[in-house]
């Protein structure tokens, strides 16, 4: 992860199988300086070696290594690289492009659709790159591109400052961020993508190498763009990611859970009509399953009483269960995970975003398919937006386009037994067309989609991920991945003009 000096890279084309792959015609050069020129289109590399931890079929490890999150997608990579610094990932880069063979990029193996994986190809993943460099007295922070969102919440609660991210701590922190990134902090601190101020990227170069580039508002600022929303996979392979951070030393954390249905219709109306526009320190998302309602609220910087106040409408529908902790942002986060082991082994999601109030039918719509939802882990899950932070971009822009939301939406489904690889194939036709259903019954109420929660075989999905940045997204792809390697079933192409 750290920068590689021109004495490291001489040292390393000295020993072979460690080299980073650099144009034989230079070699005497800063091959992968961070700001140098791109290499000529016919530039050809060394052959390279791959380095770092090498997983390949025959390995013990291997059945472990090629799973991901969502069980329900199964594939056989050739080899997965495990980098342990960003010379592994450039030479992993190299050799997959020198040998011809398909590549996916992985942090922390939560692609929702089974994207960051491949048969036959290389997996590239950096999910060992785990350094982290907080500095307080300016508030930034730069990590490794492996972190988990809860391993990064943790690290920066030991010093009193938070960033945003997304809900469930396992998820990588990279992944969450270069698709958007929200959570409870979002209306206080904006996207997570918002407060990304450099990137340490490795990008292809010539016609078969790779070289890292270093990126921030004054450097590649176009690529720092679509890097914040449309940096997954498509651009090239982040190993470090450098943050702006805030003081956050405490939080007041609430769940309220309403037993059935009977109070969706007002639960559901109140919150849409009231979280999305109260005071940007609370955040507060809503999971609707078929047996119970459940709302959590974070506030930041806030009392039990405060919570309680800014929630109350909602609160006296009913008779909710109500719980308020008040603590360290680190300590609650941890404190609402669950642990993987005890989720399913199978997921399919459908994402959303609404810029309106539902009406009383599209809330009815959600009510009837939440009664007959598959399984009790199937759920509809919100997230408020509304006015906040987020609704601003931050310095040099972002590809993210959806900030002026009311409220984040999908429905999941999900069943199975981790660790039984077939005990869930009765419930997967059933549950494919439940969410398949339940998105096309709420389609008049909803626009636009999230690409961290793709949408598989959705028209037009380019500009429901990304609006009218698309085209701009496509230029920037054609200067720094000419060739279109980084590529997969929904990844950016090059404009070809």
């Amino acid at each position: 992860m750290r920068d590689l000096s021109r004495r490291d890279l001489l040292r390393a084309t000295a020993v072979g199988a460690g080299a980073v792959a650099i144009p034989s015609m230079i070699a005497g050069s800063s091959a992968i300086a961070a700001d140098g020129p791109g290499w000529p289109s016919d530039t050809t590399f060394p052959p390279a070696q791959l380095t770092g931890r090498i997983v390949r079929p025959q390995s013990p490890d291997y059945a472990e290594a090629s799973l991901g999150w969502d069980e329900l997608f199964v594939h056989y990579p050739l080899v997965i690289v495990f980098a342990q610094e960003t010379r592994d990932v450039v030479n992993a880069l190299t050799w997959a492009r020198q040998h011809n063979v398909a590549l996916r990029v992985r942090s922390g193996r939560h692609n929702l659709e089974g994207w960051s994986n491949v048969d036959n190809g290389i997996v590239i993943d950096v999910s060992e790159l785990k350094d982290v460099h907080i500095d307080s007295a300016t508030r930034t922070a730069k990590v490794g591109a492996g972190l988990t969102q809860s391993e990064a919440v943790t690290a920066l609660g030991e010093h009193d400052l938070a960033a945003t991210t997304g809900t469930e701590g396992t998820v990588g922190l990279s992944g969450a961020t270069l698709g958007g990134g929200f959570g409870f902090l979002t209306r206080y601190l904006g996207m997570a993508c918002d407060n990304l101020i450099g990137v340490e990227i490795v990008v292809a170069a010539g016609a078969d190498g790779a070289k890292v580039l270093e990126v921030d508002p004054w450097n590649h600022s176009d690529l720092l763009w679509a890097l914040r929303g449309a940096g997954n996979g498509n651009f090239g392979i982040v190993t470090a990611l450098t943050y702006k951070v805030a003081p956050l030393k405490s939080v007041a954390y609430l769940q309220a859970t309403w037993p059935g249905l009977d109070d969706l219709h007002g639960v559901f109306d109140t919150w849409q009509r009231t979280a999305p526009l109260t005071d940007p320190r609370l955040g507060t998302q809503l999971e609707i399953h078929r047996n119970e309602i459940l709302l959590f609220g974070v506030l930041a910087e806030g009392s039990e009483a405060e919570v309680r106040t800014l929630l109350a409408s909602i609160l006296s529908i009913g008779d909710p269960t109500v719980t308020v902790q008040i603590g360290g942002w680190g300590d609650t986060y941890a404190g609402f995970q669950i642990p993987t082991e005890d989720e399913p082994a199978n997921w399919k999601f459908f994402s959303q975003f609404t810029r309106e109030p539902f009406p009383e039918k599209a809330i009815s719509v959600i009510r009837a398919f939440m009664r007959d939802a598959p399984t009790d882990d199937s759920n509809f899950f919100t997230q408020a937006f509304g006015t906040g932070a987020q609704r601003h971009e931050p310095f040099g822009g972002a590809a993210f386009p959806h900030r002026d939301a009311l409220f984040y939406s999908e429905p999941g489904a999900g069943w199975g037994t981790r660790g039984e690889p077939d005990s869930g194939d009765a419930l997967t036709p059933i549950a494919q067309a439940w969410i398949a259903e339940f998105s096309q019954a709420l389609r008049p109420y909803v626009d636009g989609a999230y690409v961290n929660v793709p949408n598989v075989g959705m028209a037009e999905w380019e500009t429901a991920y990304w609006g009218r940045n698309f085209d701009r997204l496509r230029r920037i792809k054609a200067k720094y991945d000419p060739h279109n390697v980084f590529q997969y079933e929904q990844s950016i192409p090059p404009a070809t003009h």
